[in-house]
Order: C-alpha cells, then sequence, then structure tokens
C-alpha cells in the first residue's frame, strides 16, 4: 500500500531565508523604490518636500521605544552636524552629506530585532586603524552614549 507523499521543503524561517531577503529587507527596499521613484518624478520646478517633515513623520510612526531613540538621535545629530540634510533611506531615518548617506537609523520594530541600529555607511569618516565599528546596538541612550554620539556624528563629517 502507497503512503501519501510529503513535501521535503522546509517551511518557516528557513524558507525565508532561501528567498534571500526577509519581509522587513523586502519591505524596506521596496520604501527605497519608491523614494527613489517619487525624486524622479519631481521635474526642475515642482515644489520640492521638506525631507526633515518627511523624517519626522516616519519617526512619528515608529512604536514608543524606537520613536523615542530616533527622536534623540534626530536632535543630538541635527546639534552635531547642522550641514547634514536629513532624508529617507530605506524607509528609515538618514543623514546625507552632498547626497551621500553618512549614518543613518534602524528601527527594531520594523526589521524584528533585539534592538535598533545608529550605522554609518562608508563615506563616514570613521577610520581607526584597521578594524572600526560601522553600526551601533541602542537600546536606551544614556547621556555618555548622547557625547560619543555628537562626537562620532562630528567625526564622520571630517
Amino acid at each position: 500500500m502507497k503512503g501519501t507523499q510529503t513535501s521535503t521543503r522546509n517551511t518557516g524561517a528557513a524558507e525565508e531565508k532561501a528567498d534571500g531577503f526577509t519581509d522587513a529587507e523586502r519591505d524596506a527596499i521596496k520604501e527605497r523604490a519608491k523614494e527613489l521613484r517619487a525624486a524622479g518624478r519631481r521635474g526642475p520646478r515642482a515644489a520640492k518636500p521638506d525631507p526633515e517633515a518627511e523624517v519626522l513623520a516616519k519617526i512619528a510612526e515608529m512604536e514608543d521605544a524606537d520613536r523615542v531613540l530616533a527622536e534623540r538621535l534626530h536632535a543630538i545629530i541635527r546639534a552635531a552636524a547642522p550641514d547634514l540634510s536629513p532624508k529617507l533611506w530605506y524607509g528609515m531615518p538618514a543623514y546625507a552629506k552632498a547626497g551621500k548617506v553618512l549614518c543613518f537609523f534602524q528601527s527594531a520594530q520594523k526589521f524584528k530585532t533585539r534592538y535598533a541600529t545608529l550605522g554609518f555607511s562608508d563615506p563616514a569618516r570613521l577610520d581607526e586603524g584597521t578594524m572600526w565599528p560601522t553600526s551601533y546596538a541602542l537600546t536606551k541612550l544614556t547621556p555618555a552614549d548622547e557625547t560619543l554620539i555628537a562626537e562620532l556624528v562630528r567625526k564622520a563629517v571630517g
């Protein structure tokens, strides 16, 4: 007697990895594509949206823990480097110099991670020796953390 055949394909988290991107990563990619399309549709005479207002609106949408961190980071970064331009990058707050993202915030809630992240991109001038951190896990911000972040941002700007 023949038994019923079952699929040997795994389901769940392993299946998600097989696709290459998690749902959160796919959502972030879609957000980035939407940002690029919106920028491309604007003609030279079109009124440009206020990027800071867009960043603040995205921060306001976050859940409490991430929102508190993102609001504080926004204030620290704007005070430490007022010349950086706030913008959305993969749907998250980011800060750019001459159009290139220097630092960014990643929400723990959006990416379903244990902690939020403050990250720095290649243009950030944080080089020190042969190895240095490019992202920092955040659970809360102490005054010492805030001082360190301001120093890192000023150094990143160069």
